[in-house]
């Protein structure tokens, strides 16, 4: 792996970290902002093992799956669990997003959130 690839792999299993973290005390909505930018920066790690130009430097899950190739190699669920993750970046920055958010994010939602994330950052860990 190239220094590259090595800082976006190691930041986004920091922010793996810190959202569980998170999960252990109770800040519900920042487990759900925490997962969105685990799968972001692994992403970033994939971009910057197949592409030559630097990741965008955007938040949107899908679109760098797409820029990449990945998304074609993704099964429906893992598609799923992005659309699901896509919002949680944005959500959890605005006053207006934030009351609502964090009536969505429960314990045992996040404990979803989090073993969701796992698999998928594992899978593209694999494809490094």
């Amino acid at each position: 792996m190239n220094n590259k690839v090595t800082y976006w792999v190691e930041m986004s299993d920091y922010d793996f970290d810190t959202a569980n973290a998170m999960l252990e005390t109770k800040r519900f909505l920042y487990v759900g902002f925490m997962c969105h930018q685990v799968i972001e920066k692994i992403l970033k790690a994939y971009w910057s093992n197949v592409c030559d130009e630097p990741p965008l430097k955007i938040h949107s899950l899908s679109r760098l799956a797409e820029k990449t190739g990945l998304d074609e190699n993704m099964s429906e669920e893992q598609l799923d669990f992005i659309d699901i993750l896509e919002p949680l970046n944005i959500e959890a920055r605005y006053p207006s997003y934030k009351e609502r958010l964090m009536k969505s994010l429960d314990a045992e939602r996040c404990k979803y959130l989090l073993q969701q994330t796992d698999k998928l950052r594992t899978w593209i860990k694999c494809k490094l």
